[in-house]
């Protein structure tokens, strides 16, 4: 979702909002001020020629000063004030007078702007002629052209930045929800479940205690994962669960969203927030912190710490357990901890840190998309004949020396790597430590990977034109909408084709 920023408003009950003057703080706001003068001298059946003569100016004075045209000195509107029998504060209260004269001053400021100046369009004369419905219309027409613009504009760069103020509270808390695992605590508890390996009988049984039935259907809409019909309590899956690694965790995430009271989303950083959550809370119901945690204890009192181990132990997907073990080992085990998911072409899907660990980002801290140097074990692993097995390898930066585990796997997107690494310090608590494997990053020094070798360059520098293959997402604004790239439409459609029929 865009987030958009917004001026401060001044409001009067029944009254459309008047934003502040764009001139300097302290400056008079002309265009309310004009108003109010109007609005007090027509009150007292004055004439533009009756209020001139009382101050000593020409009509034309006058009528200049009430279409905000120019800014009196504090003098002349001491004048006007005892002329209109008022004091002076009256006529500087920032409010507009009436409903009316506030989306004169709406329509005024905006043909003044920037936005009118742009498009070309010649302006209107706000004359009392102009019928109010009129200039309703105009003044909300303005307003929608200004969000359209805003929201297209600032989409991508609000959706960065809300990615990186995530990640910055993430780091904050050490990945880690006390009110989360609490959640899944009591959930479990609701089905008296044992401990260990969640099945998916135990899926369907917090599904049911929940008040859910699950609905299996062929034609769930191509842009969700499920649909939950809150007012039937349904939950819809799709028939064999394509392209998910567990079929528990789709549902899992589902059910987190109901659990946590998740409402559509304000905002595009609500929306993230609202996917963490739910992911956070599907992995621990799957890996509950209790076994997890007993289970990573013993195995770092062994030095054997492994997310393959882990992984195993609760039948997960290698994913899961990683997310799930930065979320554990911080605040249970003492260990700082990094975690990247990369792209083979090269960039970073996603990541976490709070172990110091760099990595690339663009100048709002934001750090999808971006190219992972060739160096690190997450882009090391794709070289390997064998991409399936875990790999280990030490890796000298410019923040320090890191361990890092990763392994490859595949999805509909193409391949990715799920790496795990720690600093130097605490790698003596892991499996994999006496790997021999060990590489150098200069990055964010393009001689380190970014550009080619001085010898390839030279053979190749005008002798090649690579065709690329942009992502969609390289070349349009975030899906705009309350959940972003979720056909509305098409859900309500599928709804009403699913609906009970009474």
């Amino acid at each position: 979702m865009a987030t958009t920023t917004t001026s401060p408003t001044t409001r009067t009950p029944g009254r459309p909002s008047v934003p502040p003057s764009a001139v300097a703080a302290g400056a008079i706001d002309t265009l309310v001020l004009g108003r109010r003068i109007r609005h007090l001298r027509t009150a007292r059946g004055m004439t533009l020629d009756d209020l001139g003569a009382a101050i000593g100016r020409a009509p034309s004075q006058v009528s200049m000063l009430e279409n905000g045209h120019r800014e009196p000195k504090l003098s002349l509107l001491a004048q006007v004030a005892e002329a209109l029998g008022v004091p002076l504060t009256e006529l500087l209260r920032t409010e507009a007078p009436s409903r009316r004269a506030a989306l004169e001053v709406e329509l005024e400021r905006a043909q003044r702007g920037p936005l009118f100046a742009s498009l070309g369009i010649p302006p209107v004369k706000v004359a009392k002629s102009l019928p109010t419905d009129a200039l309703e219309a105009l003044v909300k027409l303005q307003g929608e052209v200004q969000h359209l613009l805003t929201e297209n504009a600032a989409t991508p760069e609000e959706a960065r930045r809300a990615n990186a103020d995530l990640r910055a509270e993430m780091r904050a808390k050490d990945n880690y929800f006390p009110d989360l695992e609490e959640h899944a605590r009591t959930l479990l508890k609701a089905i008296d479940h044992p401990g260990g390996p969640l099945s998916q009988r135990a899926t369907a049984d917090i599904a049911a205690h929940l008040g859910f039935s699950l609905h299996y259907v062929p034609d769930l809409p191509n842009s969700t994962r499920t649909v939950t019909d809150l007012a039937n309590g349904r939950i819809y899956l799709p028939q064999g669960n394509p392209g998910v690694a567990d079929a528990r965790s789709p549902l899992l995430q589902a059910v987190a969203s109901h659990v946590l009271g998740h409402a559509e989303p304000r905002d595009y950083g609500d929306f993230l927030r609202q996917r963490v959550e739910a992911n956070y809370l599907a992995a621990a119901l799957m890996l509950p912190e209790d076994g997890a945690v007993a289970f990573l204890q013993e195995a770092k009192a062994d030095r054997r710490l492994s997310v393959e181990d882990l992984r195993d132990a609760f039948a997960v997907p290698y994913e899961t357990a990683a997310h799930r073990f930065t979320n554990l080992a911080t605040r249970h085990l003492a260990v700082p901890v990094h975690f990247m998911k990369v792209h083979e072409g090269g960039t970073l899907h996603k990541a976490y840190e709070n172990d110091g660990v760099t990595f690339p980002s663009d100048p709002l801290g934001a750090i999808e998309g971006q190219p992972v140097c060739r160096q690190w074990t997450a882009r090391v692993v794709f070289t390997l004949p064998d991409r399936f097995s875990p790999y280990y390898q030490y890796t000298d930066t410019s923040s320090g020396t890191f361990w890092c585990t990763s392994r490859v796997q595949p999805s509909s997107q193409g391949a990715f790597s799920v790496s795990v690494g720690v600093p130097f310090a605490h790698v003596r608590w892991f499996r994999g430590r006496e790997t021999t494997e060990r590489s150098v990053s200069r990055c964010p020094d393009p001689t380190c990977c970014r550009q080619p070798p001085a010898a390839l360059a030279e053979r190749w520098a005008e002798q090649a034109w690579p065709s690329a293959r942009p992502h969609a997402s390289l070349l349009a604004a975030l899906p705009v909408g309350v959940f972003p790239g979720v056909d509305t439409t098409e859900v309500y459609e599928f709804l009403e084709r699913h609906a009970p029929r009474v």
